[in-house]
């Protein structure tokens, strides 16, 4: 699995990108010119200590590595984490996430 690292690939997601979302995630999605998809994950500070933090972006990186086959290549995915994370349990999250999937139409 591929990341999006660079402040500028945010950047190019947040202003060129489609977005979407609900009450967990925002997904924002854009071609990015390469022959494989790349995940990025933004969650604030104010959602929780580093160990929350990462245990979220944690538990997101594996529900992408579930679908990962599934969606669409040449695309950079990059998903904002809403505030209320912390309190939903992992199947809620997973629901989330095949949600915003199903609203985007990325799957192939």
């Amino acid at each position: 699995m591929d990341t999006v690292k660079s402040y500028r690939d945010f950047k190019k997601a947040y202003d060129n990108g489609k977005s979407f979302g609900n009450r967990n995630l925002v997904l924002y999605v854009r071609k990015n010119g390469l022959d494989h998809s790349r995940l990025g994950i933004t969650i604030s500070k104010k959602t929780g200590n580093a160990v929350i933090r990462n245990k979220i972006k944690r538990r997101v990186r594996e529900i992408y590595r579930e679908c990962e086959d599934d969606l669409k290549t040449g695309y950079d995915y990059v998903f904002i984490i809403r505030r209320n994370v912390p309190n939903i349990s992992f199947d809620e999250l997973r629901g989330s996430f095949y949600h915003i999937i199903k609203i985007s139409k990325i799957r192939k």
